[in-house]
This record gives structure tokens, sequence and C-alpha cells, in this order.
């Protein structure tokens, strides 16, 4: 059982289809979501964000427990909470707030990294959630995620 919710993962991609790269720390703004993603330029996802309890339940649904986290392409990788599953939701890791914009929908490319992930990861946005960031700051892995209510 984990104590509180935390950051444990933090990944970005400098292209679409470029490879994930994992980082310890990195800056957060409003203007271009993490600093160095691709993503950050579009204002309704920005920012993607996968709880690791949904990431173990859909890869033991296809009894695959050996898929690293960052093959689902997300950028921030969270445990010990459930994603808020609904639009307009705030979520704040340290003093970064996103506003929940919507699921992550998975796409075939997961079914490239292992046959019936993406079906998977479709119940309940066990894909994750995305996101635009609505208070900029720095973010590290161990940080704390709590929800805004």
């Amino acid at each position: 059982m984990v104590d509180k919710a935390e950051l444990v993962g933090i990944a970005r991609k400098a292209r679409p289809r470029a490879a994930m790269e994992s980082l310890e720390s990195v800056s957060v703004t409003t203007e271009l979501g993490i600093d160095g993603d691709f993503r950050g330029k579009l204002r309704r996802r920005q920012v993607t964000i996968l709880a690791e309890e949904d990431w173990q339940a859909a890869c033991h649904e296809i009894g695959r427990d050996d898929i690293h986290w960052t093959e689902r392409r997300a950028n921030l990788f969270v445990r010990g909470i459930a994603l808020p599953r609904s639009k307009g939701s705030k979520l704040s890791i340290g003093d970064v707030v996103f506003e929940i914009n919507g699921e992550t929908d998975p796409c075939n490319r997961m079914d490239a990294v292992a046959m019936g992930l993406q079906e998977a990861l479709r119940p309940d946005w066990r894909g994750g959630v995305t996101c635009r960031v609505i208070a900029g700051g720095t973010m590290t892995v161990g940080d704390p995620v709590t929800e805004n209510t």
C-alpha cells in the first residue's frame, strides 16, 4: 500500500515518434508545457499523465508485466492516486497545476508494443489523461500528487 501519491516518472519526446527521454526533474510552463516536449505547443493536450495502477492493470490483462511505462508515451507517471476522470478536474504535482481536458485515447501504436494493449487501455480511462498547464514550476520525481477540489 502506498502512503502518499507521488510522481514516479517524467518523460518527454522532442518530436512525434521520437524516443522517450526519461528525466529526474523538469521545468513546466503554461506556454510550452514540459520543457523540450513537442506537445507543449498544443494547448489542449500539453501534457499526458498515466497512473501506475492503471498501467499495471492493462499490462496484467494481456499477460505482459514486463512493458516499461514509457512505451505508453505519456509524460508523467504517478503512483497512489486514482486520476480524475472528468474534464475540468485539477491535479497538482509539486507546485505545478494541471487541468484535465480529456482521456488519452489509446492508439494502434500500443498494439505494436504488445498485441491487445490498445484495447486493455480503453476501459475507465486506463490510458491516462490529457492536461493543460495552468500554473507552471519545476517537477521532480518524488514530488507529491494531489487532486485539487
